[in-house]
């Protein structure tokens, strides 16, 4: 009994912080492995893991929300790992130690983030409560029901979306077709910033792009934009005056990051290496949009979250044998896959310098996602093909 005592008492703690993407497949691991000598807690403000991929499509009327999002809740209890329903506001990565929304600390040996980014809002504060920001994607899917409700209510609702990136381009015409379904007469403007449509991926995607959103009666506009109390004042120096404004306006990380010690980018993201450790403290890992790598150029994608999960979890776990000459390297690919919900079921496919279009993308999207999920629902955490 006191051998039993003294290993419990040494324990060492390793922290989970946020249920994103790439903790999904920390949790699948864990779920494989008995861990008698770790403790894990896992910190989120929800249980519930709202899927990306699939939210133009809850927008549009494809899905429920409830296929768009993944119950921690059974992953927690195979993988014996204890729940705290919170969100972290500090830390002090010299103190090992993360700080709650209640003002109790969380002490960690091993650290690891998965917590996203927020959404960039910078010049648009002056809109108000007509702003919505896409993160969190929780927050997000409440405001849309509000936004249906009230653009049934209206005579011609006109909607905004700032943010000529994947995101911007999917919830511009998915937010149409929605619309339209309430109330034939709504609007929606697609203000995509000087750079134009889906900077970084081929011409060739762009123009797929541009041809669904004039199809679909969408109004692009390659100009900045800057909130007003009315909607929005352009570049161009024309004014838009709208309803409600969607930002899909890029990752800024969260404000409590600047105070956590950590090594971080330009941008504020915290910087890791090929093993999505911190290149300042060693018993700090962070994957998904939080993160930033120091050796290679990558994008900020869930695609790359997703890839990433399987080598975090494996790094993690070989840190807490100290292991570390084991750990494996996350090497990006030249090229990543997405698939663009471009309206009416149908999806543009993007691939390095290869675009596609129509719905068998959809089918094939859809089929992906919904994969994705059931791989990490209740009664399918094991035995599932591996992502890799």
């Amino acid at each position: 009994m006191l051998g039993y005592f003294l290993v419990t008492m040494n324990k060492k703690k390793l922290v989970l912080v946020g249920g994103g993407h790439a903790h999904l497949f920390v949790l699948e691991a864990l779920a494989k492995r008995e861990w008698l000598d770790v403790d894990v807690v896992l910190i989120s403000p929800s249980p519930l893991q709202y899927y990306s991929g699939m939210l133009p499509g809850w927008m549009a009327g494809y899905y429920t929300l409830p296929q768009c999002r993944i119950d921690l809740m059974p992953l927690l209890s195979a993988a014996k790992v204890t729940f705290i329903q919170d969100t972290v506001v500090a830390m002090d990565a010299d103190k090992c130690r993360v700080a709650l929304s209640g003002g109790q600390f969380v002490h960690y040996d091993l650290l690891s983030l998965d917590t996203g980014s927020e959404t960039q809002v910078n010049g648009l504060a002056q809109l108000g409560d007509k702003l919505m920001a896409v993160k969190p994607l929780q927050t997000f899917a409440q405001a849309w029901q509000h936004t249906l409700a009230a653009a049934a209510k209206s005579d011609q609702f006109h909607l905004a979306v700032v943010g000529g990136g994947a995101a911007g381009v999917e919830i511009a015409l998915s937010a149409i077709h929605a619309l339209r379904l309430v109330n034939p007469a709504s609007r929606v403007s697609l203000v995509a910033g000087e750079r134009g449509l889906l900077h970084g991926h081929a011409e060739s995607v762009a123009q797929l792009a541009k041809a669904a959103l004039a199809k679909h009666g969408v109004v692009s506009r390659n100009v900045r934009a800057i909130g007003i109390s009315t909607g929005l004042l352009l570049s161009d120096g024309q004014t838009l005056n709208v309803d409600k404004v969607v930002a899909a306006t890029g990752a800024c990380p969260a404000f409590w990051l600047q105070t956590s010690k950590l090594c971080a980018d330009n941008e504020g993201f915290i910087a890791v290496n090929a093993y999505h450790q911190s290149i300042s403290h060693a018993n700090v890992f962070a994957a998904g949009d939080v993160c930033a790598r120091s050796d290679v150029s990558m994008s900020r994608s869930g695609v790359h979250a997703v890839k990433a999960g399987p080598v975090l979890a494996h790094n993690l776990i070989v840190m807490q044998g100290q292991q570390t000459h084991f750990f494996k390297a996350y090497q990006p690919r030249r090229y990543s896959l997405y698939q663009l919900t471009s309206g009416g079921k149908q999806a543009i496919m993007s691939f390095g310098p290869l675009a596609f279009s129509g719905s068998w993308v959809w089918r094939w999207k859809d089929m992906i996602d919904r994969h994705f999920i059931a791989r990490f629902s209740a009664g399918s955490a094991k035995g599932q093909a591996d992502f890799n």
